[in-house]
């Protein structure tokens, strides 16, 4: 009796499971679809179905005349050098506040944590003067510096609390064996890190990726401009034509799920190290 119980619960169980993830991946397939077909199947002939004409001149539409490509150019080069800095700072500053002993690391650290309550749109205003006065707009760094700095905060939250449950004993042995305060960061602290640097990449990933405020403001040359811009003139160009428009959101879109699987498990290693731990 009770085994028959157990298989209706796990067939249900599955079940349920089994309509979440179609309806997970349902706006993907959709989008994709989206993307290869024309106007007449879009709104109405076809719009849950496989194409009917596999339009794969949508996304050359989007490359050529869409300048999709220059775009996604400018978005790799943004978000890689956001990530690269954002967890070079963030393990740095984590290991000062929790390691080293010197005077005013606590009001540091709070003055780190009150970027967590700074919204981004209160800082439109100000950042903008700073960058047109430093005549940093229309450039690279005029959206890495402010997108490193506001992805800070959420960073070193998350390097401290996976860094406190690190034993100091680690340390305290290889100082033993004659290892200075830097070898011991690079040799013993950052291998430690990678699953907490996994977390902070994929978030800091997502969070320059796809930002949309600061590159419309800081940016106003097409040679600068990121992919979320790029898909808005596109929208406003070719209003008629909603293929390439898909075609430039699949192409922003699949880089973050592509990134997400990769790293999806160290992220995970990652909350589970932080719950088990904490």
């Amino acid at each position: 009796m009770e085994t028959g119980r157990n298989k209706i619960k796990k067939t249900g169980m599955y079940l349920v499971l089994l309509f979440w993830t179609v309806v997970s991946l349902f706006p993907i397939y959709w989008m994709f679809t989206f993307s290869l077909k024309n106007n007449k199947e879009i709104f109405g002939e076809n719009i849950i179905g496989l194409p009917k004409h596999w339009l794969w001149s949508n996304y050359e539409a989007a490359f050529t005349a869409g300048n999709m490509g220059s775009y996604f150019v400018n978005s790799i080069i943004v978000t890689g050098f956001t990530i690269a800095l954002t967890t070079i700072f963030a393990l740095m500053a984590s290991y000062a506040l929790t390691r080293l002993v010197w005077k005013g690391r606590k009001k540091v650290n709070n003055i780190f944590m009150l970027g967590l309550t700074v919204p981004i749109h209160a800082a439109i205003l100000p950042v903008f003067i700073i960058l047109r006065n430093l005549h940093m707009t229309n450039s690279y760094q005029a959206l890495i510096i402010p997108y490193v700095a506001f992805a800070l905060a959420m960073a070193i939250m998350i390097s401290i609390s996976f860094l406190q449950n690190i034993p100091a004993e680690l340390e305290e042995a290889a100082c033993i064996d004659g290892c200075s305060v830097y070898g011991i960061f690079f040799r013993i602290i950052c291998p430690l890190m990678k699953p907490a640097l996994s977390t902070i990449a994929i978030f800091t990933f997502l969070q320059a990726w796809n930002e949309l405020m600061f590159a419309v403001i800081f940016i106003s040359d097409s040679k600068y401009r990121t992919l979320s811009v790029g898909i808005q003139t596109l929208s406003g160009a070719y209003t008629t034509e909603w293929g390439p428009i898909g075609a430039a959101l699949v192409i922003a879109t699949f880089p973050t799920l592509i990134a997400y699987t990769f790293m999806s498990k160290k992220i995970q290693e990652s909350l589970m190290a932080g719950a088990i731990k904490g």
